[in-house]
C-alpha cells in the first residue's frame, strides 16, 4: 500500500477510492503499483502538452509498464502544475518522456524515501527510461532547481489532483 496513505486520515477509504475511481480493480490484495489505462492516457495527454518538445515524445506502452503507484502519479502532477505556473521556461526545454521519467522519479523519492524496501536508485531509473545515471543526475537537479526545491505538497492539494483526475 501507499506510504503516503498512511498518512492520510481515512486511509482505506482513500484507498478504496483510487481502486473504483481510477479504474484499479476491486482487488484488494494487488498492489497499487502500475498506472490503470485511463490513468497511463491522462498522463501522455498531460504530459506531452506541458513539455511540447517533439524530440523524445512520451508514449503510452512506456507509461503503462511503468511501476509508479497512483499516488507517485499524483504528487508528479502537482510538481508539473507548480513548474506550468512558476517556471513554464523548463517545460519548453524538457521532453515530455524526460519530464515523465524525473517528475516520476522525484515523486516516488519524496514518498519512498531512504530507508523503504522500495527504494530505487538512479540509475536503476535511468535503465528504466534508456538513459545513463549521469543524465538522470543532471535530469534530477535541473527538475528540483526548476521547481525551487518546493516538494512538500499539503494534503488538500493531493486530493485537487485525485479529484481532476477523478472528472477526467
Amino acid at each position: 500500500m501507499d506510504f503516503f496513505f498512511q498518512f492520510l486520515p481515512k486511509h482505506q477509504q482513500l484507498s478504496d477510492r483510487v481502486r473504483k475511481r481510477l479504474y484499479y480493480g476491486w482487488d484488494k490484495d494487488s498492489a497499487l503499483d502500475n498506472l490503470s489505462s485511463p490513468v497511463a492516457d491522462i498522463a501522455v495527454e498531460l504530459l506531452q502538452k506541458a513539455a511540447p518538445s517533439p524530440i523524445r515524445r512520451l508514449q503510452k506502452k512506456y507509461v503503462s509498464h511503468a511501476c509508479i503507484s497512483p499516488c507517485s502519479m499524483m504528487l508528479a502532477l502537482v510538481y508539473i502544475e507548480r513548474l506550468r505556473h512558476r517556471n513554464p521556461e523548463y517545460l519548453q526545454q524538457i521532453s515530455s518522456s524526460d519530464l515523465f521519467l524525473i517528475s516520476m522519479m522525484v515523486a516516488s523519492k519524496y514518498l519512498y524515501d531512504e530507508g523503504e524496501e522500495e527504494e530505487v536508485f538512479n540509475d536503476e531509473w535511468g535503465a528504466a527510461g534508456k538513459v545513463d545515471v549521469q543524465t538522470m543526475n543532471m535530469l534530477e537537479m535541473n527538475f528540483l532547481r526548476a521547481i525551487d526545491w518546493s516538494l512538500f505538497t499539503d494534503p488538500k492539494e493531493f486530493f485537487e489532483v485525485l479529484s481532476w483526475l477523478e472528472g477526467w
